[in-house]
């Protein structure tokens, strides 16, 4: 039984990456993401694929349209990846998953998300590069991805949001800038050497 939901998610999000295909419910994308994911506490029970209204499950909040517009898991002691189908959340506005044990990298496709206005991961194991794509992001007003394992540059699309107002980069492994941080950008991180 496992080995059959597996393939039919498999086949429902592939089909989701090919253009012109209809894009994933806001429902499908929150089940593949719980699937993902180890949640030693059951904090997602209610997150239940016989139910496809997600607005009555624990930790989302919908708008009038029904579209999930709030995601708030922390701390929840859940772990696994941050899947790339987030993206397709595109009613979105705060997405807050911070002081859990996600690990791995974060997802380029969180750029698609132009309706969020929050994005915290502060506190987790994530690692790798910080998208330049979160420059995509023109309503953020609060970014949290302090307390991780983050490497390499800031990218400099984030020190062009108009509306950020908390951008918090410290307690990373290893992070530098190459553009002039504004008092927004909290934590201490060197300017980026170059050969």
């Amino acid at each position: 039984m496992a080995v059959c939901w597996t393939l039919l998610l498999a086949l429902t999000l592939s089909t989701s990456l090919i253009p012109g295909a209809h894009p994933l419910s806001d429902a499908a994308v929150l089940i593949a993401f719980k699937y993902s994911l180890t949640d030693p506490l059951n904090v997602l029970m209610t997150w239940d694929d016989s139910q496809p209204n997600p607005c009555n499950w624990d930790h989302i909040t919908c708008n009038d349209e029904n579209r999930v517009i709030r995601m708030t898991l922390s701390p929840s002691q859940l772990s696994g990846n941050l899947i790339p189908e987030l993206g397709s959340l595109s009613a979105l506005e705060q997405m807050i998953l911070d002081y859990n044990e996600f690990s791995g990298t974060i997802p380029f496709e969180l750029g698609n998300l132009r309706e969020l206005t929050t994005l915290n991961i502060r506190g987790n194991a994530l690692s790798g590069n910080i998208p330049p794509s979160l420059g995509n992001l023109q309503k953020l007003t609060t970014l949290g991805l302090d307390f991780n394992q983050l490497t390499g540059k800031i990218p400099s699309e984030i020190g062009t949001l108009k509306n950020l107002r908390i951008a918090a980069f410290n307690d990373n492994r290893d992070l530098c800038y190459d553009f002039r941080p504004t008092p927004v950008f909290r934590g201490d991180y060197p300017q980026c050497q170059y050969m």
